[in-house]
């Protein structure tokens, strides 16, 4: 799994080479594990003989995203947030110091967002990474975030630990977090928590616009229906996902 990573994660073609270096793994041992992802499906090589993810991956990719019953159970909820704004939708999931996007509903306008569902983004920088950490303690957030080098997107990106638990406090006597252009330069965007315990689920829920298109006053006004739709999510995740009895 870490090579198949390895593979998909790579801007550019992987030599064998480059998987060698980056391993550590023994030569002998590498081709052999290459050798059986290739018989998988799992990578390909291009015609340079170079490493890819292989096709089988989007098969999986799609089965998982198809079946996951808290994207089936949001989707109706992210239709209606999206209705009422007519901007960009976002549901993602918290998973270690990032956030998986799992779905999305394009806006009505022209511009629209370049994000992917399957897409990780760190969650320190965006509207639903804040507004899912902001449900844990400043403690779990610090032990969340060990290690974690903070990457200076834009100019205001937070740099370290200390801007971001304050931001975090302020998120959650405000109820809902703001990414004002801290991931993606002329990217805006507001989101709130999406919090089930009993089924593991750390999620935020988000209306993304450029930002010429939005100030403040127009994210403030969309917390009302983004908060709304968070509650729906969360009220029918756990009457969903509650274990049968």
């Amino acid at each position: 799994m870490a090579l198949v990573e390895m593979v998909a994660d790579a801007p550019e073609p992987l030599r064998f080479t480059d998987i060698l270096n980056a391993s550590g793994q023994p030569r002998g041992t590498l081709h052999r594990q290459l050798r059986h992802l290739l018989e998988e499906g799992l990578i390909e090589t291009d015609r340079d003989g170079a490493y890819v993810p292989g096709l089988r991956l989007l098969r999986l990719a799609s089965r998982a995203w198809s079946r996951n019953e808290f994207r089936k159970l949001a989707a109706p909820h992210l239709q209606v947030l999206h209705e009422a704004t007519g901007e960009t939708v976002h549901l993602a999931l918290l998973r270690g110091a990032d956030v998986i996007y799992l779905d999305k509903v394009e806006a009505r306008q022209a511009v629209r967002m370049h994000s992917l569902i399957g897409n990780a983004s760190p969650a320190y920088c965006t509207g639903v990474g804040k507004a899912a950490l902001s449900t844990l303690t400043d403690e779990e957030v610090r032990g969340r975030l060990k290690g974690v080098a903070f990457e200076r997107f834009t100019d205001s990106t937070h740099v370290d630990l200390v801007s971001l638990l304050s931001d975090l406090r302020e998120i959650r006597q405000r109820g809902f977090a703001y990414d004002l252009e801290e991931h993606q330069p002329g990217i805006r965007c507001v989101a709130a928590s999406i919090c089930v315990a009993g089924q593991n689920i750390l999620a935020g829920v988000s209306v993304t616009a450029p930002a010429y298109r939005i100030g403040e006053g127009v994210l403030d006004g969309w917390s009302g229906p983004l908060r709304a739709a968070a509650e729906a999510i969360t009220r029918d995740v756990r009457a969903g996902l509650a274990p049968r009895r």
